[in-house]
């Protein structure tokens, strides 16, 4: 849609004064209406508006004038933004009638922040993973408190550097998020921005100097001892060995539990698993099995488990921590997180670390310092960013130093 104005010549009185008419097109459409008591002479308009006179000449009324011409087109955008936002055919009548209604305009008629972001959360959940629509709902949520507490009353007009500042202090001050976390929130902010502004929602583009915040954190994962003692122990509870097998499973293949969940039969071939990954969307990958993996296949072959239990994320985590737990998975582990510039060390045992998540990083990490290529270890995972990839790298390499340090340079 488009809103432009013109001098409608043809209609010039005996003073010189020429009306002013709106021209606006949208849908291929051509709607003209002409601007009520807005009059100027031709030497006086330009770029759309009335310039200012001389000192030497009367007063033509630009203030007047030009800031009716600008309500009038804000009010049209408007329009055509609450169409859309309500999913209304925009019509040349639908035009007319909101312009004719002189209370068109009021607060609750605009896109209201958070309804367009739950309208931001629903138009993705058929094109996003579960997890990334997860996150969006848990930043949304966290931004609602925020404006709750503050009672800030978020609009897309007040999402600037101010906000940014007070919300940055409201995270690490009173929420106390870490800041990964509050890096996270402010990208999925600024994707619902642009989202938002891709559909006229708003013209504000000040979200684009807000700066996402990341540090650096620990690489937690098995060694390959702490791993083969996983493997091999013995449970006494079905549950935990399940859990064992599950978590054992993406050791040794890299899968992430969303994909390992997922899993059927018909993935499952003599050497290999093929399957569409979740989060990358990509289509037949394929994934070598190792003589691990395939045992813990054979284990559940033709079993009610095949090809593996079934368990949720939340338990998982849980218990997958009581399975490291009792195999004595218990080094201690220094963490240091950020809140702000606030440096927060812990001192953990190693089995309170272990997630669903270091099963992934316990392949990649392995495999690297079991001497796979890089490049073959990155094609297995799927992995496309360069820079994470790099710290399993970094991890590899230092771990050959220390055993060239401990072996032959002990001589």
């Amino acid at each position: 849609m488009q809103v432009s104005f013109t001098l409608r010549k043809d209609k010039i009185n005996k003073d010189g004064f020429i009306p002013v008419r709106m021209l606006i097109t949208v849908n291929g459409e051509r709607i003209r209406r002409n601007v009520k008591n807005v009059k100027t002479i031709a030497k006086d308009w330009k770029n759309q508006r009335i310039k200012s006179n001389l000192k030497s000449e009367t007063y033509n009324y630009h203030l007047e004038y030009n800031k009716e011409l600008d309500d009038l087109e804000n009010k049209v955008k408007l329009i055509y933004r609450n169409a859309l936002l309500n999913n209304i055919a925009i019509t040349k009548e639908y035009i007319l009638d909101k312009l004719d209604n002189e209370n068109f305009g009021s607060n609750n008629l605009t896109p209201n922040f958070f309804d367009s972001f739950q309208e931001f959360i629903d138009t993705n959940k058929t094109t996003k993973a579960k997890g990334t629509i997860k996150k969006y709902v848990s930043c949304k949520n966290f931004i609602q408190d925020f404006d709750t507490v503050k009672n800030y009353n978020l609009r897309f007009d007040n999402i600037n550097i101010n906000f940014y500042e007070e919300f940055r202090d409201y995270s690490f001050d009173e929420r106390n998020t870490l800041n990964n976390y509050f890096g996270r929130i402010i990208s999925v902010l600024k994707t619902f921005m642009n989202w938002s502004f891709e559909r006229n929602y708003h013209e504000n583009l000040e979200f684009k100097k807000f700066k996402t915040v990341s540090n650096t954190i620990e690489v937690i994962y098995l060694t390959m001892d702490e791993l083969m003692t996983l493997y091999n122990h013995k449970f006494d509870s079905t549950r935990l060995e399940h859990v064992r097998d599950f978590y054992c499973f993406g050791c040794f293949t890299g899968l992430r539990f969303s994909d390992i969940k997922q899993l059927r039969p018909s993935n499952v071939f003599s050497d290999h698993i093929k399957l569409n990954i979740t989060k990358t969307k990509s289509i037949d990958h394929k994934i070598p099995l190792n003589n691990y993996a395939k045992a813990i296949l054979d284990k559940y072959k033709e079993t009610l488990y095949e090809p593996l239990p079934a368990i949720s994320s939340q338990k998982f985590n849980k218990y997958i921590k009581e399975c490291a737990e009792i195999v004595k998975i218990n080094k201690p582990l220094n963490i240091t997180r950020y809140i702000g510039q606030r440096r927060v060390d812990k001192v953990l045992p190693k089995y309170e670390l272990i997630t669903s998540h270091t099963a992934r990083k316990t392949f990649v990490t392995n495999s690297l310092i079991l001497g796979m290529k890089e490049m073959v270890v990155r094609n297995i995972t799927g992995h496309k960013d360069e820079s994470s990839f790099k710290r399993y790298v970094e991890i590899a390499d230092d771990f050959k130093n220390k055993e060239m340090d401990d072996t032959w340079n002990k001589i």
